[in-house]
């Protein structure tokens, strides 16, 4: 592809903005306008919901199916381990490093580019770019505000976080669950109370010993991890009360009120879950966008980690340059022949797609 070293020039120009800007969730503002400016520079105007910026191919219809081109410009708060400026992106040779660089400046940046490569083209589908705020945080604001209050109605959608543009067909939902045993204070030096510590214990062994008998051959098991506990402010004084933290990571085969219920028949403490929509995820094997992806050599899997593909009602993959491993990481980085490979990439999933 001729054009595709300038298209990675262009879009790198605008990573170096984005990470030059913090874009912390829920204070995305000023990369939202960043990114409605590189558009508007590309005579393509732009909407917005709170800090989502939304774009629509020129040539759309109503009556085409609709393919979304989703990735996030929010970023999570730079850890104490940085060696670099994270608000400034470093290049050495081909290693670009910054906050978000690789979660998810890299992939939201050769979105927008395959965006503009695509806008004036007559697609057999309608193409829509959102991208959106609030992901780190699954935050009402963000991706589901977006769909919420812009009435597209997605028929398949391309999530862009890093996997190596490997296409994640599966994701895991995730649960969140805070726990509480009670018990009864008293002197540590006698007999009377009854500590919650010791509930919290027994509730952790049965959490520890509890599984689920369907496992998913994309996905695995499902994973339940005691994460946080805290309980009792003297070493003198029985505690009355006890809190700790379960991960819930879920596979397609049961939801999130499922694994809930199940767990309050193991468990004596009062359980409360944080939210339960964000459930597991997953496209067909059979679907054309996998199809494609499949032809052009690409190889698919289950992802462990949660994101906004959580927030689409329809099929959708999770694909895009850098590694998630890398992701909220000191020293984040994301090379610059990932980025072109991101590109060339997203180009090839739309050429010639029939949804």
């Amino acid at each position: 592809m001729d054009c595709l070293e300038s298209y990675t020039e262009q879009a790198i120009s605008l990573l170096r903005q984005l990470v030059s800007t913090p874009s912390f969730s829920k204070e995305e503002n000023e990369t939202a306008d960043i990114i409605e400016s590189f558009l508007e520079s590309a005579q393509i105007p732009t909407s917005r919901i709170g800090n989502n910026v939304i774009a629509q191919q020129e040539m759309h219809s109503e009556h085409k199916p609709t393919l979304v081109l989703n990735s996030h410009h929010d970023t999570v708060r730079p850890s104490h381990g940085w060696t670099l400026d994270p608000f400034s992106l470093s290049i050495t040779g081909e290693k670009l490093s910054g906050l978000g660089a690789n979660d998810a400046g890299g992939c939201l940046v050769s979105l927008i580019i395959t965006f503009i490569h695509y806008y004036k083209s007559n697609l057999p589908f309608r193409l829509v770019l959102i991208a959106s705020a609030e992901e780190e945080i699954s935050g009402k604001n963000g991706l589901r505000l977006a769909l919420q209050e812009s009435g597209i109605l997605p028929t398949v959608a391309i999530v862009g976080e890093p996997t190596s543009t490997q296409m994640a067909i599966a994701e895991k939902g995730l649960l969140v669950i805070d726990g509480l045993a009670k018990g009864v204070s008293g002197h540590a030096a006698h007999h009377n109370g009854h500590n919650a510590l010791y509930t919290a214990v027994e509730d952790i062994k049965a959490i520890q010993d509890l599984s689920f008998p369907k496992s998913s051959e994309l996905l695995g098991p499902v994973k339940l991890t005691v994460t946080q506990i805290n309980a009792g402010k003297q070493h003198n004084v029985i505690p009355d009360s006890c809190r700790y933290v379960i991960d819930c990571r879920v596979n397609e085969y049961y939801s999130n009120i499922q694994v809930l219920e199940k767990l309050r028949t193991v468990c004596k403490s009062e359980l409360t879950p944080r939210s339960t929509h964000l459930a597991s995820s997953s496209i067909p094997s059979t679907h054309p966008l996998v199809i494609q992806g499949l032809a052009m050599g690409k190889t698919y899997y289950g992802s462990p980690t949660l994101s906004d593909q959580v927030f689409f009602n329809c099929p959708s993959i999770k694909i895009g340059p850098g590694e998630s491993t890398r992701s909220h990481q000191a020293d984040e980085y994301i090379y610059r022949s990932e980025i072109k490979d991101g590109i060339e990439t997203y180009i090839g999933l739309i050429n010639n797609l029939v949804i």
